[in-house]
């Protein structure tokens, strides 16, 4: 989410009177409690050590500031998430294998991880936890719900940040080694609801997370923001998808610094968000400050479709108002419809790294936005790593500013464009180590998983070969021979626990 920063005031609610529940025996939806557990009021805030209500079928008393405090195992079985849930510092929550929990629209059901809190979230390949929306199968819209929120005490370039989208939470230390759990095989599907207009939480927002926590195997769809946001941080992740989001797919700022390896976004061609939407958009902070810790985050191993492939121009794609209308999916919760933009966007002082990728299918392949900030310094410095990547059926390889969709030279002094030149973005995306522009055919992709696009390299691809991880020195990183996500159809690592039709799946 890109707009502009706001402060918050503190939400204070009026809190419904507890009412103790006969106690039952532990039933077959999983639930560890049938009783309410106590509730303290401190400072307008509801606290609790418990957090499973209504005989144990509700996580959160429904308050959207409510606090939990103690450490908890929720069993496998079927949850509604009601309010605005956190889990505090010291607190620990547990959730089992295979659960399903279900985001309450009315109260913009978020579950949010505070700073020296933790959820061990550990899901399998064969039983993910399914975070979604509660409204019935044919009527799940973005927003439903709010998202799935993590902060630690990781560095970020505020030092103190508060989280984006309307939480309490502040978040941001000197710990980058903090541990905020684990978060393994799970789906985030249809959340983002806007606490005001155009404030939205994100699917999964990472907030100075210290490099501690496990992060893998996510899949993100239908967010009403941005699928993937970190502010800070040091933490690490792998295997995630980005499906049919609103906005930008991977947004990174406020010095992120971590490594990510193995992302595949899909694009849905009838959405997009006012700000124009991105594969990555990427800042320093906010008014491009040139502050460390700096965004050096580093993505090996992406690959993003887009929305002007070959069969979504077959099917009339264009990008304008009157095709991108969100169809059914429009939520009418104040979300803005846009166009969209770049596979790439670096701007605002950002030095974000991406090698041995893939993006077919964008208006614009690459900018690197000298409008605000030195991200152009950055570059002609290099301090920006952009190798190894592949462009295909892009409609402008390159543009020098947000917004601008002619591959034109931007002169920041004179604030001019010359139509005679290429952009910067252009000529840099061409002069590093092993970026090359196709067209999608030779890409050879196939869609073995019925995502819904071609994704995956066949067996005649270029993309199986010509990897590099020359003077990159992550131990965290697999160092394949293939370029994107997919080493071909037998690379299985989507298996078992995606899902590509949340909308009509009966929970």
């Amino acid at each position: 989410m890109k707009k502009n920063l706001f402060s918050m005031a503190t939400l204070g609610m009026t809190v419904a009177a507890v009412f103790s529940f006969t106690a039952c025996s532990e039933d077959s939806n999983g639930g560890s409690s049938s009783t309410d557990p106590d509730v303290t009021i401190v400072d307008g805030v509801a606290q609790s050590a418990g957090i499973l209500f209504n005989e144990g079928t509700q996580i959160g008393n429904g308050d959207q500031n409510f606090v939990f405090t103690g450490k908890q195992t929720i069993k496998k079985g079927t949850y509604t998430l009601k309010g605005w849930v956190y889990v505090a510092k010291d607190a620990e929550l547990t959730i089992e294998p295979g659960t399903i929990i279900k985001g309450d629209k009315a109260s913009k059901a978020a579950l949010i991880v505070e700073p020296g809190g933790k959820a061990i979230m550990e899901g399998t390949a064969s039983a993910p936890i399914v975070m979604t929306s509660a409204q019935p199968a044919g009527s799940r819209k973005p927003g439903d719900w709010g998202g799935l929120i993590v902060c630690g005490n990781a560095k970020n370039n505020q030092t103190e940040m508060q989280i984006e989208g309307g939480p309490r939470t502040k978040h941001g230390g000197n710990n980058d080694a903090d541990n905020s759990g684990i978060y393994r095989y799970i789906r985030i599907e249809f959340a983002g609801a806007p606490f005001q207009e155009d404030q939205e939480i994100n699917g999964f927002t990472i907030g100075s997370v210290g490099n501690a926590t496990a992060i893998d195997h996510i899949q993100v769809s239908y967010s009403n923001d941005d699928s993937y946001e970190w502010f800070g941080g040091t933490v690490n992740a792998k295997y995630l998808i980005a499906y049919k989001s609103w906005d930008d797919d991977f947004d990174t700022d406020n010095g992120f610094s971590g490594t990510v390896q193995f992302g595949l976004s899909v694009r849905d061609p009838h959405i997009a968000d006012q700000s124009q939407s991105n594969g990555f958009e990427s800042d320093n902070c906010a008014d491009g400050a040139a502050v460390a810790p700096y965004t050096t985050a580093l993505f090996s191993n992406m690959t993003f479709v887009g929305p002007a492939t070959e069969k979504n121009i077959s099917e009339g794609f264009q990008n304008n108002s009157s095709y991108i209308n969100a169809g059914g999916l429009y939520p009418n919760n104040n979300s803005k419809l846009g166009l969209f933009q770049a596979a790439m966007q670096i701007r605002r002082s950002s030095r974000l790294n991406c090698i041995n990728s893939v993006a077919v299918g964008f208006p614009i392949g690459l900018i690197i936005d000298g409008d605000k900030g030195n991200t152009v310094e950055s570059a002609k410095n290099g301090m920006l790593k952009l190798q190894n990547l592949i462009f295909a059926g892009m409609t402008a390889l390159g543009s020098d500013n947000n917004k601008k969709y002619e591959d034109q030279y931007y002169d920041k002094t004179t604030g001019q464009y010359d139509p005679s030149r290429v952009s910067y973005s252009h000529e840099f995306f061409m002069a590093q180590t092993g970026n090359q522009v196709m067209t999608e055919n030779q890409l050879a992709l196939s869609d073995p998983a019925n995502v819904g696009q071609n994704y995956c390299p066949a067996a005649n691809s270029p993309l199986l070969s010509g990897a590099s991880f020359n003077g990159i020195t992550s131990l965290f990183l697999n160092k394949v021979s293939y370029i994107g996500a997919f080493g071909g159809n037998t690379d299985n690592w989507m298996s078992g626990w995606t899902n590509f039709d949340p909308q009509n799946t009966v929970y």
